[in-house]
């Protein structure tokens, strides 16, 4: 099973905002979910990002691939991968 981590979109009509989920790839984007990392609110100044930091790199771990959209909120929130840690692309591969 191919397990990502990615955006659940939530809220009213263009009034969104999204919870961070490790799904599996198959699942539909607002489907069934495993668990639940934080959520990111792009609407309010400065953007809202609040994550489990333990739980993501947990997951990073395991194996689940962040989609681009979440690897670049993972930066911004200062999480970055253990080195060695399966997901990653090496550096000049």
């Amino acid at each position: 099973m191919a397990v990502k981590i990615r955006l659940r979109r939530m809220g009213a009509k263009k009034n969104p905002f999204y919870r961070i989920v490790v799904a599996d790839s198959r699942s539909p984007r607002d489907g069934r979910f495993i668990e639940e990392l934080g959520y990111y609110n792009p609407l309010k100044e400065p953007a809202e990002i609040k994550i489990d930091q333990e739980r993501a790199l947990d997951w990073l771990s395991k194996g689940a691939q962040p989609t681009e959209t979440v690897r670049a909120l993972f930066n911004k929130a200062g999480i970055t991968p253990r080195p060695g840690v399966q997901g990653e692309k090496e550096a000049g591969a």
